[in-house]
Formats: C-alpha cells, sequence, structure tokens
C-alpha cells in the first residue's frame, strides 16, 4: 500500500522515515492486530518514539501488561467492524495492518479513506532495516507451495557458508525481530505469503529491493481474501519488484516466467530459471550421472555455457528425505537463490546433508502392517496436494477442510487413478464428495461425520485402515485449511500422528506396532 495523498507536512515526512535513524517520534500511528506481528510492530514504534494505539478484538492480561510496558495504548473492540470513536479522535498518520486483515475488511477500508498512510509490517521493516551497522541483504521467497521449505533451505545454506542468516516473515518470525537484534545480520531470507506482499508499495522508501527473489509457483489459492485470481496473482508478482540480482523463475510454471517477464528490476538483474530437466545457461536443473540425478547450477559461473557447477545428487537428496520432485525443485531454487548471495556450492552441499524437512510435510508418522502412514497437512491447497499424491502410486486418501473458494475437481479428476479410497474430513465436504462421484463412482468414499475436534482424526484413521491394503500409503493432504476443525495444520498433523499411534494398539497390554521412523519421507 502507498502513502497517503497529503500534501505539505505529513506527506513529506513519511518520506523521510526511510532509516532506524530518522525522527520517529511523535509519529501517531494504530496498529491493527495483537498477534506476533502486530506486536512486534508496536514493540519497534515505541521504541522509535512513536505514538502507538493497537485495536484487537480481545488480549490476555500478559498481553496486555506488555503493551502497557512498552508504551502502548490498547482499545478493544470485540467485533472488529468498525472503528472506535477513541481511534478515530486518535487520527493515526500511519496504520499498520496485520497480515490477515483482509483488502475488503471495513478497518482496512476505513484506514484508505481515513488519509492515513497504510503500511504492512514487512514495509515498516525495510524502512528500519539499518538499525545496526550490519545491514541484511534481502532473498524474498513466495509462492503457492514450498515456501517454507525454500526459505529454510536457503538459510541452511547461507549458515553453512558462515553467513550470519535469519529466515523470517511468514515463516513465523517477524521480520522486525530480526531487524532489532542488536549483532545485525548478513542475510535475510524472507517468506512472503500473498497477504504480506498485497501491502507492499512498489516504489517509494518502503517499496523493498531484494537481492534475490523467487516465486516457486503458482495456483489458486486465497481467493477469497484477494477477490479473485488476478488479484491473487498480482499480489505474488510484486515479490519481484526492484530485484537487484536475481529473478528465479520456474521453468515448468509459465506464470512465474511471465511475473518475471513483466517486473520492474534494477539494471543488470538477471532471471535465472530452475526445473527437473537439464539445465539451459543461467539455469539451475539436473543432469543424469554416475550416481543417478546431479543437481547443478549453470548460471553463476564465468563458463557456463560450457560447464556447470555440481551441488548434489539425487541420491543425497533422498538420503535426508528430500527426494520427492516438488522436494527436489524446492532445492534448486533455494540454491539459485543463495548462489546469487555470493554462497559456495560447497557450502550448498554441505547444509544439504544436514538438512531435514519439518513435520507435517511428507512425514512418515508409521508403517504397519505393510500400511505407509504420512502426515502432509501443511498440503493446504490442492497444487500441495497434487505434489503428495505424484509421489506414491497407491493411496487412501484423507482430504477435506475449507477449500478458501478454489475448486478441488480438477485435482480429484486427475488423482482418481492412484487412489484407492477416499475419506473427507472437515465441514466442506458437499463438493469434493459429489466430485469423486462423478469422476470414480466406484471407488470406496468415506465421509467423517464427527463435528467434535477430538473424534475427527481417530474417525478418519479408523476408515482408512479399514479400506487400505499391504502396499499402500494412506495419505493426509487435505489441500484444504484447517480452521474449520482445528487451530492450524500443525494441530491437524498433530491429531493424525495420534490416532495412528492410538489405533494401531499402543495399549497398557503392549506398544503400537507403528514403529516411527527416523527421517521424512523422500
Amino acid at each position: 500500500m502507498t502513502d497517503a495523498p497529503l500534501d505539505g507536512g505529513p506527506a513529506q515526512r513519511l518520506l523521510g522515515l526511510d532509516s532506524w535513524h530518522a525522527d520517529w517520534s511523535g509519529l501517531r500511528v494504530a496498529v491493527l492486530g495483537l498477534g506476533v506481528t502486530g506486536f512486534s510492530v508496536a514493540d519497534t514504534l515505541t521504541e522509535l518514539g512513536a505514538r502507538v494505539v493497537v485495536l484487537a478484538p480481545a488480549v490476555d492480561d500478559d498481553r496486555a501488561e506488555l503493551l502497557d510496558l512498552i508504551g502502548a495504548e490498547l482499545l478493544i473492540e470485540p467485533e472488529m467492524s468498525t472503528a472506535p470513536e477513541a481511534l478515530v479522535a486518535f487520527a493515526p498518520e500511519v496504520v499498520v495492518v496485520s497480515p490477515g486483515f483482509a483488502p475488503h475488511h471495513p478497518l482496512v477500508r476505513w484506514a484508505d479513506e481515513s488519509g492515513a498512510a497504510v503500511w504492512g509490517d514487512v514495509e515498516l521493516a525495510w524502512r528500519v532495516r539499518d538499525k545496526t551497522s550490519r545491514v541484511a541483504e534481502w532473498l524474498l521467497v513466495t509462492g503457492t507451495n514450498g515456501k517454507t521449505t525454500t526459505t529454510q533451505l536457503a538459510t541452511a545454506m547461507a549458515v553453512a557458508d558462515g553467513r550470519r542468516a535469519a529466515a523470517v516473515g511468514n515463516i513465523g518470525v517477524p521480520v522486525l525481530d530480526a531487524v532489532r537484534d542488536p549483532e545485525g545480520h548478513d542475510l535475510f531470507v524472507v517468506e512472503l505469503s500473498s497477504h504480506q506482499l498485497h501491502s507492499l508499495p512498489l516504489d517509494g522508501p518502503g517499496a523493498l529491493r531484494p537481492l534475490a527473489a523467487v516465486c516457486l509457483n503458482l495456483e489458486d489459492d486465497h481467493l477469497e481474501w484477494h477477490g479473485g485470481a488476478d488479484a491473487y496473482r498480482d499480489a505474488k508478482a510484486k515479490v519481484y519488484s526492484n530485484a537487484v540480482r536475481a529473478c528465479v523463475y520456474n521453468k515448468a510454471d509459465d506464470a512465474t516466467r511471465r511475473m518475471v517477464e513483466d517486473a520492474d528490476v534494477a539494471e543488470g538483474c538477471r532471471a535465472i530459471g530452475f526445473g527437473l530437466s537439464a539445465p539451459g545457461p543461467s539455469d539451475f536443473g539436473v543432469v543424469s550421472g554416475d550416481d543417478g540425478g546431479v543437481l547443478v547450477d549453470r548460471a553463476f559461473l564465468a563458463a557456463r555455457r560450457t560447464s556447470a557447477l555440481e551441488l548434489t545428487t539425487t541420491t543425497a537428496l533422498d538420503e535426508v528425505g528430500l527426494g520427492a520432485d516438488h522436494l527436489v525443485a524446492d532445492v534448486l531454487a533455494a540454491a539459485a537463490l543463495v548462489r546469487a548471495a555470493g554462497v559456495d556450492p560447497v557450502s550448498i552441499k554441505t547444509a544439504l546433508a544436514g538438512f531435514r524437512v519439518d513435520h507435517h510435510r511428507m512425514e512418515v508418522v508409521g508403517e504397519a502392517d505393510g500400511v505407509t502412514w504420512v502426515d502432509d497437512s501443511k498440503a493446504t491447497n490442492p497444487h500441495a496436494a497434487r505434489a503428495s499424491l505424484a509421489a506414491f502410486p497407491s493411496v487412501v486418501w484423507i482430504v477435506g477442510g475449507v477449500f478458501k473458494g478454489v475448486d478441488v475437481e480438477p485435482l480429484v479428476e486427475e488423482s482418481v487413478d492412484r487412489v484407492r479410497a477416499a475419506v473427507v474430513i472437515g465441514t466442506d465436504r458437499l463438493g469434493i464428495v459429489q466430485a469423486f462421484g462423478r469422476h470414480a463412482p466406484d471407488m470406496p468414499v468415506f465421509e467423517v461425520e464427527a463435528t467434535d475436534t477430538e473424534q475427527v482424526m481417530p474417525t478418519a484413521v479408523r476408515l482408512a485402515a479399514e479400506a487400505a491394503q499391504a502396499g499402500d500409503v494412506v495419505l493426509l493432504a487435505p489441500a484444504a485449511a484447517s480452521f474449520d476443525q482445528f487451530s492450524d495444520y500443525t494441530a491437524r498433523g498433530r491429531a493424525f500422528s495420534s490416532a495412528v499411534h492410538d489405533h494401531s494398539g499402543g495399549t497398557a497390554d503392549g506398544p503400537s506396532t507403528v514403529q516411527p521412523p527416523a527421517s521424512p519421507l523422500g
């Protein structure tokens, strides 16, 4: 979002707020939301000397005490549907909106119409990124799927190279918390959701100028939040704006290539492709070798027209749970980002050898009677679920939740050949059950009608176990958000894992027959 169209002093002052060391004293700022992000904004701004009012629907006593301690004022508005009189009277010059607030939210509309400048936390972090003399370069990561894994991979590669690097943003650590670290950083790998990208300006002091950026892929998601597929795509495309050294794109996804072609970038910035096939010059890819596939860099070397730099092998990735195609693609994207920052190929290989994928991402949670149970609760949209399903020949698929306005029927149609049976969870079941009926009328489809969260996964696991045969994978890949029945995808994955172990006989008479493996599935 851009600065408000004010004349004279107020607008000029906002243009000058492009440094931690600028004069922020007395600036009137309203913060919408008091989650992790909202508190980091309030804490930063009060440290800078701004006057801060935080608006939230509710707050626990500890958080309220912390706000009072840092000198911020708290306004409680349970419905969060209108601006309270005290906020209107405060007349904020800037409103910082937490990522959960959609553009059409009434408070966001009020802020836009009030004459205030409307920012997000990432814009604020960019403006104050120079608190220490050790100012980090930024690498940006977005995409419908794979953001967190790619962010973690790139950070591990940079750390293995001796850089002081941090994974921040949508991954869970607010950028502002990292910016205020007194030791400073060499590199931030910033995971950005479409919600965060939506609010970023393309020019002015709040416009990001990343060293390199990637959009991993693009499929419909969060359409209700953005208001449509075009708005979602436009938000994702902002990741490339003003990139300095490299715009990394997915050669298998034309939408990301078109984003790069349309981006306004710094002079000399290069387009770098990644893909699972042999790379051309300026690409990252996979070539055949004596030890299976070899991941190589043909972009960041002088002799790239005739040679390539080896990064690792597909065999090595299999050993650490990164062997699935979509994870190999994440590795290539991360490598391209950090190579743009000068990370040595040897450091990339070292980082990958010790890397482990997070829980709830293609994680084997048990094996019993020839059936493997896999938790990919992080597959919160059809694109992610498609990648999970493609990794196995025969699946009992646990699917469902809140589909966020996305049509799941194409995924059902293309996946039925590898699905033995489906177990449908969530409150939004009708559409996907009907899709199975149209495209696989003879396939067993079970609905979990339990409304008690504690009973959802035990019921789903029991039904899946009845349908599964030796050699099958029971795959939790919901293709949907979790908030209809669970607090988040992590809680959903934990419930699945617990139900698997309970179902397989973990009783007082003896241990469960499920044997959790040491590492995630490749």
